[in-house]
């Protein structure tokens, strides 16, 4: 049997009247708890609005442009070899006498 997920953190709303009862509405037509029918929904949500964050689709053209990019050997950038040949801020203080 798979272990369910301790459920510790809390989330208050404040709603009105008619908001509340059209989600008891809901949860009653889903035949879940309130809280159940909000968390699942919210979560629901979530994931697609971030779903475009974690997975994006190119066509075959720029699938092909987004691996030639990744596999072009990296670009010499003046100022990022610069500032790897400078010491570092706390290095420079670390430096100093008292």
């Amino acid at each position: 049997m798979a272990e369910r997920a301790v459920r510790s953190e809390k989330l208050d709303l404040r709603l009105t009247p008619t908001a509340k009862q059209t989600l008891q509405a809901a949860a009653e037509a889903a035949h879940k708890s309130v809280s159940e029918f909000v968390l699942d929904s919210a979560l629901r949500e979530a994931e697609e609005k971030l779903a475009d964050r974690r997975v994006f689709v190119l066509g075959d053209a720029d699938w092909d442009r987004f691996v030639e990019a990744l596999d072009a050997p990296p670009r010499a950038l003046d100022r990022l070899q610069r500032l790897f040949r400078e010491p570092a801020l706390f290095e420079r203080d670390a430096d100093r006498e008292p």
